[in-house]
């Protein structure tokens, strides 16, 4: 963990004066180092996926939570999420359970993912979430390797779905916003 952040910084100095006007990282568990590398970069940063989980949560009915899939719940910590600006009691599912994606990111028991049981992974997850707290209204993907699973995760629970490829869109429209005929 705490040895990436040098490297991080020294990555992301040379992505700025090489002429970089935001830096993003990937990895949804780099949340916890937001700051420190912001300060170090001087330019927007956006560590994780989860810096989108109090944006969402603030477009939800009081009552109604944004929760959080990610690789593994053991690990994604009360202190990754307030990193994030995102309530430290978040509720989270992991992949633990599934056949897949666990075994390959977590575990490294395979070299390659099966994208179908991946995705059947995701889903059941998705499911587990809601079953276990009906109060989630959006989900939030933590893991870099989700985004390929979130539109069926949409069409199957009903739910709006974000992940580190919309983080990086919404970076983005803010660099460059839309241009618009006749306008200055």
């Amino acid at each position: 963990g705490r040895q990436l952040v040098p490297r991080c910084e020294r990555s992301g100095g040379e992505l700025v004066a090489g002429g970089a006007a935001a830096v993003a990282t990937s990895c949804g568990f780099l949340s916890i180092f937001q700051r420190e590398m912001a300060q170090a970069l001087g330019v927007p940063v956006a560590t994780s996926a989860l810096l989108q989980v109090p944006w969402v949560q603030a477009m939800l009915a009081p009552q109604r939570r944004v929760g959080v899939i990610t690789a593994c719940a053991a690990t994604l910590t009360p202190s990754h999420l307030t990193a994030a600006g995102a309530a430290a009691d978040t509720p989270v599912a992991g992949l633990e359970s599934g056949s897949e994606l666990y075994r390959v990111l977590v575990a490294g028991e395979k070299d390659e993912i099966d994208s179908k049981a991946a995705q059947r992974d995701v889903l059941a997850a998705g499911r587990a979430l809601l079953e276990s707290r009906p109060e989630v209204a959006a989900i939030v993907l933590e893991c870099t390797n989700l985004p390929p699973y979130a539109a069926a995760l949409q069409a199957t629970v009903g739910l709006p779905v974000y992940d580190v490829h919309s983080l990086i869109t919404w970076l983005h429209a803010g660099l460059q916003p839309a241009t618009f005929p006749g306008r200055r």
